[in-house]
C-alpha cells in the first residue's frame, strides 16, 4: 500500500474513532418509571423493544470501535499489515478498505466465516433460512 493511501486511511480511522467516542452509548431508559398504582401495561412491550434495540446498537458500536482501534494499532505497529486479511494474509481490495477502513477480512474469508456461523445453510442470495 502506498504511503499516501495509508495516511488517508489513518485519518479516516481517527475521524471514525472520534465520532464513535463522541457519540457514546445510547441511553437505556428504565423499564418502569411510573408508580405502581399508575402502571400502563400497554407501553411495556414497546419499552422492552426500545431497550433491546438500544442494547444491540451499543454492542455494535462497541464492536466497531474495537475494530477501528485494532486497525489503527496495525497501522502504527506494522504499516505493511494494514490492508491484509487477518485470515489468509492476502491484500484486501482497496475499494473495500475505502468503504470500511476498519475491515479485517477479505470478501472470501468474510463469506466463509459468515457461512460457517450460519451452519452453511445459505446457498443463494435469496435464501434467508
Amino acid at each position: 500500500m502506498q504511503p499516501e493511501d495509508l495516511a488517508r486511511f489513518r485519518a479516516r480511522l481517527l475521524a471514525l474513532k472520534a465520532a464513535l467516542e463522541t457519540e457514546g452509548p445510547i441511553k437505556l431508559d428504565p423499564n418502569r418509571t411510573d408508580d405502581i398504582g399508575k402502571r400502563d401495561d400497554d407501553h411495556q412491550p414497546l419499552n422492552e423493544m426500545l431497550q433491546s434495540i438500544a442494547s444491540s446498537r451499543n454492542r455494535n458500536r462497541t464492536a466497531e470501535l474495537r475494530r477501528v482501534k485494532a486497525a489503527l494499532e496495525r497501522i502504527e505497529r506494522d504499516p505493511e499489515d494494514y490492508g491484509l486479511c487477518l485470515e489468509c494474509e492476502e491484500p484486501v481490495h482497496l475499494r473495500r478498505l475505502e468503504l470500511m477502513p476498519a475491515v479485517e477480512l477479505c470478501v472470501k474469508c468474510q463469506s466463509a466465516q459468515e457461512e460457517s456461523a450460519s451452519g452453511g445453510r445459505r446457498k443463494h442470495l435469496t435464501d434467508y433460512s
